[in-house]
């Protein structure tokens, strides 16, 4: 779609500029945290925790434990953990986001009640049309037929910004053509009084 691609075809670029959003983002929420009135207990539970109790609980957590604090030591561990979430919250991909999703999706049962439709849609990059013009240096959109050794070998070549192209668009049209979200008529499956979306990770 564009002539100049050097970021796109750049394997180490997704990873490195992710990599400095999310570190912006940590930054942004360890500010924050700094500047509560409780920061200066958050810092004397730093300086006061037990490595091994900690590292206990983590083994014990992996493994599928379900814990229930007996000592001073363990829940200093755990509130220690709750304090930290405040900062992780705000970094996209981190548990804590996972945590606020789940949140976020019994709040809306709650309010709206629960769900009458569960729709998964997995949109077949290689073989659209869409794609492979992201993925093609080409300006003018002119669908062409190819084999499937063209289309696999374009899509594979290339990095995966044509596909995440492809995804994002095909999600925006879904939930406007097929929901009828932000269309001004009914969707497929009538008047969409709310939804919520996420991606398999």
């Amino acid at each position: 779609m564009y002539h100049d691609k050097r970021f796109q075809l750049d394997l180490y670029f997704p990873m490195v500029a992710f990599n400095d959003v999310q570190i912006k983002q940590a930054k942004t929420g360890s500010h924050l945290l700094v500047g509560r009135k409780k920061f200066q207990d958050i810092a004397n539970r730093l300086n006061q925790i037990e490595p091994e109790v900690l590292s206990d609980l983590a083994q014990r957590l992996e493994q599928g434990e379900h814990i229930r604090t007996k000592t001073a030591a363990e829940q200093a561990c755990y509130e220690l953990l709750e304090d930290l979430e405040h900062a992780g919250a705000r970094v996209q991909g981190s548990l804590t986001t996972k945590k606020y999703m789940r949140n976020e999706v019994w709040s809306l049962i709650s309010f709206k009640g629960a769900p009458s439709w569960f729709i998964t849609f997995s949109p077949v990059d290689v073989n659209h049309p869409l794609c492979l013009y992201f993925a093609d240096n080409a300006i003018k959109f002119s669908p062409a037929l190819r084999s499937s050794d063209e289309r696999l070998k374009l899509i594979a070549q290339k990095s995966c910004c044509p596909a995440a192209r492809f995804f994002h668009y095909m999600s925006e049209s879904f939930i406007r053509n097929v929901l009828g979200v932000g269309a001004d008529r009914p969707g497929l499956y009538g008047e969409t009084d709310a939804y919520y979306g996420t991606v398999e990770q």
